[in-house]
């Protein structure tokens, strides 16, 4: 049975939910019965207007909360608007993540090794999980069951790579990892019902892949509707011991 059949009212927060794979969980999660409340966090409002309108569809069950995780007083703004309005989480999906953009794209070589940039992959794929971790901690602290997930990437995996490359987005993602298994371990003593985990997507048809699906077989390159399917599925299949684990979209667990 998933943890989520054993919970009357489930609360869930999508963390980075005005596109892609957050908003993606945001679809699956709205016409679940089992889900209560739904918080989906946003970064810009301009970039957000599908979660917007499908919030003033759904006003009772899915409320819009605008933060930036690189900014630690947003964060700890939005856990404690949740806690004014309920007393725990059950669910949280941490979305949020940067490969490229106008200024930034995956470095090839140390020659196009960058600090500033460097900072920057570190700030938005590691360091702002574990902000939410520490902000989001008290929500935790009931005797349900609960799932704290961060969407990672296999090419965060020392073990696995083979390419080199990527610098930044390798690394950052590594971080995250080491961050998250860390997490696990305190999480285990001060709130022992709830599940910390990072999960590979697999390649995912979003505006973060595009540029890269050139090489990628078609059976490889997922819709959104598809990946959240998937990682639903290994959500909903945890079990205690899993804590701290890095798996990939079909339940395998990954090499660090």
């Amino acid at each position: 049975m998933s943890f989520i059949d054993e919970i009357n009212q489930v609360n869930a927060l999508i963390v980075g939910a005005n596109q892609g794979i957050g908003f993606g969980f945001v679809k699956k999660l709205l016409p679940d019965t089992r889900i209560s409340k739904i918080y989906a966090t946003y970064r810009q409002l301009e970039s957000s207007s599908e979660l917007i309108n499908l919030a003033a569809e759904h006003s009772e069950r899915l409320i819009c909360l605008a933060v930036d995780i690189t900014e630690e007083s947003q964060i700890a703004e939005a856990a404690q608007t949740i806690r004014n309005q309920v007393n725990k989480l059950h669910l949280v999906v941490n979305c949020v993540g940067l490969l490229h953009d106008d200024t930034l794209q995956p470095e090839k070589s140390l020659r196009q090794i960058n600090p500033d940039k460097l900072l920057r992959y570190f700030q938005i794929n590691s360091i702002g999980s574990v902000l939410l971790a520490k902000h989001l901690l008290p929500l935790f602290k009931h005797k349900e069951r609960s799932v704290f997930a961060s969407i990672s990437a296999k090419v965060g995996s020392i073990g696995d790579n083979q390419l080199g490359g990527w610098y930044g987005y390798r690394a950052s993602k590594a971080a995250l990892n080491m961050f998250m298994r860390t997490v696990a371990i305190e999480y285990g003593r001060s709130s022992p019902q709830t599940l910390v985990v990072t999960l590979h997507p697999g390649t995912t048809d979003t505006r973060l892949s595009r540029p890269f699906q050139g090489n990628v077989p078609p059976e490889k390159l997922f819709s959104v509707e598809r990946t959240v399917s998937q990682l639903m599925n290994v959500i909903e299949q945890l079990q205690q011991d899993d804590s701290g684990q890095f798996f990939s979209w079909d339940g395998s667990r990954l090499p660090w």
